[in-house]
């Protein structure tokens, strides 16, 4: 059993660049620069990634151990008010809204997602140009 860990981690690793964390099929990436939303997903893309698309509980709470301050996700609701769309056009089927939340609270508009660390990693709408870090989502075998 260590042998095959050891080889999938050596596989792995020439396949994955150093710093990013492998879970379910997935590679992530965790900024450590702080930036706007839209920024933030550039720099994802650069990287042949985007901002992480959350589509289970299990997903969530992998992502939870692994954030420790407020987080761009790649959820908003930039092109139409209220409907809220990840990335890459999958429809929103697990959320994780805080109560009371998306409340687009802001006069300008809150039209982009974080996690939130203080209120147990639950997510929230916030101004898309606030600066602050970002996770990316590279799938394994697609190149996302």
């Amino acid at each position: 059993m260590t042998k095959d860990r050891d080889r999938l981690q050596s596989l792995t690793n020439k396949s994955c660049p150093v710093g990013w964390t492998m879970f379910s099929g997935s590679f992530y990436f965790l900024s450590s620069l702080s930036d706007s939303w839209t920024n933030a997903r550039r720099d994802c893309q650069n990287k042949g990634a985007d901002l992480v698309v959350i589509d289970s509980l299990k997903e969530q709470n992998f992502l939870s151990e692994l954030i420790n301050v407020d987080t761009w996700i790649g959820l908003s609701d930039r092109d139409k008010e209220g409907t809220w769309k990840w990335v890459d056009e999958s429809p929103l089927i697990f959320t994780n809204w805080d109560n009371g939340e998306p409340n687009n609270l802001k006069p300008d508009g809150e039209d982009c997602a974080e996690i939130r660390v203080q209120k147990g990693h639950k997510w929230n709408d916030k101004p898309c140009e606030l600066s602050q870090r970002w996770i990316c989502e590279k799938k394994c075998n697609t190149g996302k």
